[in-house]
Order: C-alpha cells, then sequence, then structure tokens
C-alpha cells in the first residue's frame, strides 16, 4: 500500500472536493452538539419573523391611523411593536447564547481530534512536516473554523431566514415591484458563484504562507543558542524577512478578494431601493399603491438587501473556514504506514530479534540497509559499529519499529513485529535515543513516562525500587531528587544528565531488548562504568544492543556487527571491527 505522509501533497487531493461537500464535513463537526444546534436555529427562526412583522405593522399603523390621524390606534401598534422588539432582543441574546457554546465545544473536540490524529501517525510524517506548521493548524485553523461557528454562521443563517421572509413579504405585497427590487440579487448570486473558488485559494495561500511563518518562528527559536554562538542573527534576520513578506504579500490579496464583496452588495442595494423609490411613486400616482405600503416595502428591501451585505462579510468568513478545514482535513484523513498486520503462526526460533532480508530507504531512490539478516539471542550482549550515516540507527530504529523495512521481515520473539500491537512491543523493547528528550515536569514524571506500574506509588516506594535496581546514585546527582523540576528548555540540566534520566526510564521497565544509541556519548567515564554496573544487574535474560562510537564501550560485547554501505557483517573479535572501521570510514 502506498502512503503520503507529506501534507503539501496531500493538499492536491483535497483541492479538488467541492465547497459542498466541504461544506457538509464542516458541519460534520458539530456532532454531538446538533440538538443545540437545531435549539439555536429556531431562536433564530423566531428572532428572524419578529423583525419581519414590524415593518408590516408599521404600514399598516400609517396607512390607517397616522394618516386618519386615530392616535389611540397608533399608541396601541406602538406597544405591540415595542413587545416585539423586546421578545426579539432575547431571541437573539438566546441565539448567540447558544451558537458561542456550540463553537467552542466544537473547537475543544476538533483539537482532540487532530492532536489525537498527530499521535497515530508515525515518526516519518514529522520528518515530512514542519512542526510550525502542524502547530499553526492546531492552533490558527482551528481557531478560523470556530469564529465561523461562533459568529459568522449565527449571522448567516439569520440573513438567510431574513432575507427569505423579507421576500415573501415583497411578493405579497406587489409581485411586479418585488420583481424590480429583486433582480439585482440575481446577478449578485452568478457573481458569488464565480468568485468564491479565486477567494478561497486565496485564503488558502495566505493560511499556508502563516504556517510557513510559525516554522521559520519555531526554527529560530529552538536554535537560537547556534544563531547565538556563530553570531548569524543576520542569517535567521533575512530568512524570516522573506518568510514574513511572503505572509504580508498573501495576507494583503487575502483582504482584497475577502473585501470585494462588500461593495458589490452595497450597489446592488442601493440599486434595487432606487428601483423601489421610483416605480413605487409611480404606482402611488396612479393609486394602485399607499404610502403606507411604500414604506413597509422600503423597509423589506432593506431587511432583504442588509442581510446580503452581512452575507458579503460572512462568505469570506465561510471561504476562510473552509480553507481552514481543507488544512486540518489534511492531516486528518492521513492514514499510518505502520498498520498492524493480523497475526501470523509464530515461528519456531532461539532468536529474540530477528532480521530476515530486511531492506530499508527513507526515499525510493537511495536504499540505506540493503537485504540484511541477523539473529539476536536473548541475554547476550550485541555491539553495532560503524561510520557516521552507516546505518546504525537506522538499524535501531527499525527495531524498535519506528520504521517499518521496505522490504523482508522483523520477527521479535519469533513474531512478525508488525503483528505486535503497541503497548506489547514497548514494554519488551526499551530505547535510549541518541537525542534524549524530556518533558517539562519534575524527574519523577520524566523517569516514570510511559511506565504504568510504578505511576501511583510514592516517592518512598520508588526510591527503593531505584535503590533495588541501583539507580538511587544516578538521581542523587540532582538536586532536589526525584521532585527537582525540570523546565520546558531544560537549560538547567546538561545534555549528559538528560541521558542519564532517559536511561534510568528505559532500565526501570525491565525490557526484554534494550538498545542504547550512543547513551554514553555525553557522559563522563565515572558515570560510564556506574551505568555499566547497573546493566549487569538487569536480568540474564536481557538482550543489550550497544551502537557506540568508543571502542571501549563495546569490549565487553558477546558480539560485533559492522555497518556501513547497506550491510551488516559479523565483525569477529574487537581489533578486526576497528580494522573495518577505520577501512570503512576510508571508503566512505
Amino acid at each position: 500500500m502506498n502512503y503520503n505522509l507529506n501534507l503539501k501533497k496531500e493538499a492536491k487531493a483535497i483541492e479538488r472536493v467541492s465547497a459542498s461537500t466541504t461544506f457538509k464535513r464542516l458541519m460534520a463537526l458539530i456532532g454531538n452538539e446538533r440538538r443545540n444546534l437545531y435549539i439555536a436555529m429556531i431562536f433564530i427562526l423566531v428572532n428572524s419573523g419578529l423583525n419581519l412583522i414590524g415593518p408590516y405593522l408599521i404600514g399598516h399603523a400609517v396607512d390607517n391611523f397616522i394618516v386618519t390621524k386615530e392616535y389611540e390606534g397608533v399608541i396601541k401598534y406602538s406597544i405591540i411593536l415595542l413587545v416585539i422588539f423586546c421578545m426579539a432582543v432575547v431571541s437573539g441574546y438566546t441565539q448567540t447564547q447558544l451558537m458561542g457554546r456550540v463553537a467552542q465545544r466544537t473547537l475543544f473536540n476538533l483539537r482532540n481530534k487532530v492532536f489525537a490524529k498527530l499521535q497515530e501517525l508515525p515518526i516519518d510524517f514529522f520528518n515530512q512536516n514542519k512542526a510550525g506548521d502542524l502547530i499553526s493548524r492546531i492552533n490558527n485553523d482551528t481557531e478560523k473554523i470556530n469564529t465561523f461557528f461562533a459568529q459568522s454562521l449565527v449571522q448567516f443563517i439569520s440573513s438567510i431566514f431574513t432575507m427569505i421572509g423579507a421576500g415573501i413579504f415583497l411578493f405579497t405585497i406587489n409581485p411586479k415591484l418585488a420583481a424590480a427590487a429583486l433582480a439585482p440579487a440575481l446577478v449578485l448570486l452568478i457573481f458569488t458563484q464565480a468568485i468564491s473558488p479565486w477567494v478561497k485559494n486565496r485564503n488558502a495561500g495566505n493560511m499556508k504562507s502563516t504556517g510557513m511563518l510559525s516554522s521559520e518562528i519555531q526554527e529560530s527559536l529552538s536554535n537560537f543558542k547556534v544563531i547565538v554562538a556563530f553570531n548569524r542573527r543576520d542569517y535567521f534576520r533575512k530568512r524570516f524577512e522573506e518568510v514574513n513578506n511572503e505572509n504580508y504579500n498573501t495576507a494583503i490579496k487575502a483582504g482584497v478578494a475577502n473585501n470585494l464583496f462588500l461593495p458589490v452588495y452595497s450597489f446592488s442595494s442601493s440599486v434595487g431601493q432606487m428601483a423601489v423609490l421610483a416605480y413605487g411613486i409611480y404606482l402611488i400616482t396612479i393609486g394602485e399603491f399607499s404610502i403606507g405600503l411604500l414604506i413597509s416595502f422600503l423597509a423589506y428591501i432593506a431587511q432583504f438587501y442588509n442581510p446580503l451585505r452581512q452575507i458579503a462579510s460572512l462568505w469570506s468568513n465561510f471561504q476562510v473556514a473552509l480553507a481552514g478545514w481543507d488544512r486540518i482535513s489534511q492531516i486528518l484523513a492521513m492514514e499510518s504506514n505502520l498498520e498492524q498486520k493480523k497475526s501470523d503462526a509464530k515461528q519456531n526460533s532461539s532468536a529474540l530479534l530477528s532480521f530476515q532480508n530486511v531492506s530499508f530507504s527513507y526515499i525510493p531512490e537511495t536504499e540505506i540497509l540493503t537485504n540484511i539478516s541477523f539473529d539476536l539471542e536473548s541475554g547476550k550482549t550485541y555491539a553495532f559499529v560503524g561510520p557516521t550515516g552507516g546505518g546504525k540507527t537506522t538499524t535501531a530504529s527499525l527495531m524498535a519499529r519506528l520504521y517499518d523495512p521496505t522490504a523482508g521481515q522483523i520477527l521479535l520473539d519469533g513474531e512478525d513485529i508488525r503483528t505486535i500491537d503497541a503497548d506489547t512491543r514497548t514494554s519488551k523493547i526499551g530505547f535510549i535515543l541518541q537525542e534524549p528528550f524530556l518533558f517539562s515536569g519534575t524527574i519523577r514524571d520524566n523517569i516514570l513516562y510511559g511506565n504504568s506500574e510504578y505511576q501511583i506509588i510514592s516517592n518512598d516506594e520508588l526510591l527503593k525500587v531505584l535503590t533495588d535496581a541501583g539507580l538511587n546514585k544516578l538521581v542523587e546527582r540532582f538536586s532536589g531528587g526525584l521532585d527537582a523540576i525540570i523546565s520546558t528548555s531544560s537549560d538547567g540540566i546538561s545534555l549528559g544528565q538528560k541521558q542519564l534520566i532517559a536511561f534510568i526510564r528505559a532500565v526501570l521497565r525491565k525490557p526484554k531488548l534494550l538498545i542504547l544509541d550512543e547513551a554514553t556519548a555525553n557522559i563522563d567515564t565515572v558515570t560510564e562504568q556506574l551505568l555499566d554496573e547497573i546493566l549487569k544487574k538487569l536480568p540474564a535474560s536481557t538482550t543489550k544492543i550497544i551502537i557506540a562510537h568508543r571502542l571501549n564501550t563495546i569490549e565487553n560485547a558477546d558480539e560485533i556487527y559492522f555497518i556501513n554501505s547497506g550491510a551488516v557483517t559479523k565483525a569477529g573479535s574487537l581489533n578486526d571491527a576497528v580494522n573495518l572501521l577505520l577501512h570503512g570510514k576510508r571508503e566512505s
């Protein structure tokens, strides 16, 4: 199966979806809020109906009471109108409150849905897409949809109801005059249909550039130490200026597109009112119309075209929401290429982990590993050495199923690793990454991350567990012990200390397979000896894989494998590994 995990490529497929289909999908986001939406629509309908009654009553009062100077009727109708307008205020406030709640809950659920989808996607997805753009989709694009539901949708539905009601009243009063008044609306309909795709594309371009701007900011801030160290603020300032200018230009284009509707709709409204006034006065002069009806008619024309002017503004917001939804739906449409396959018959094998004719490439044109096979037995220590870029970390990533091979099969305990569920697999495999990552919180939070066994025990009980495992001396190196705070940037601790925490996190799980990818690269010799003692306390059945450049860390390995140029071969003794390593470096 072909999986496309690049959002730029996925966008091309999404662009072919029609606006009506996109709108249906957008409305599907409401989910359990449909009941509240329907109640809000009832209040919108009531509010529109109350506002539409007013002009008719005013026209009736003019013809029957003001012209005849029957002031008692004028007072009576004034009280009725006051009651109607008060009811309209209450219904308007209620509909706004209901839709505001619907919008906020929809936004909450949508962001959860997008974030949950991101958690389902493999490492490969994050390699192909920038973090800043993903943040922009979760924050900025979802907020555009929230604005549409909270504000635009209420006004949009209210405007539609008001226009329909006003049109009915207009044709009821005088069909010929109504036809003349509403003729410009047909032109607007054609204009809107023609220009909407262009407006949507302009807004999509602006959102894309906003995502690129977020990516540039995120990259610059994440690497600010490097920028300062090399005194290259000018370089990143120039890059930021470029993406900022691009964002500015796309924002101007989107603004021009969004503001194009309003003047056209306003002009059509003026034309319609002029037609009513001219034709209405003519009908009055020939005795076919009354002043009161003309006043009512002008009011209904205003109630027809004013919502149209509102729709002109709302329509651009709708296009913005559609563009935002397109970008979000690109994420929701993604499927992980690390699918769990149906379990096959377990193979009889003494090996804990087995590579069988495995090949792998990040991109189709460049193969990193080619048809490699080897077995790793339980309880043994294996060292993987090779030149930089030879494929050591890639091999370790395949063992932990961060990626799937493009060909061949990897077996864990005799089972295809693709058939083992994530919880079972991660409980069996411990992985200390080359670049350890810590979360904001305490030392305790970080060492118990992903470890449900010890989540509810107290610090004293946890310290006893750590002491039994020989890990307590590592924790004592941090001021504050288990309650020591780690900030978001982790500036208070060194890279070596980060690796110690990652080491404790992995060892505490007592995995069947422990992968140490340059785990001691930033640790002093004394601490390295302490870690070696801790590793010896692991169960005898634990298989250890050591990926290292420092040869003293692999001298006690049971077997050494040399990885280079897509091949994995047994190196034999430590001296043989040194010769292969030197020879491999000269070749590369």
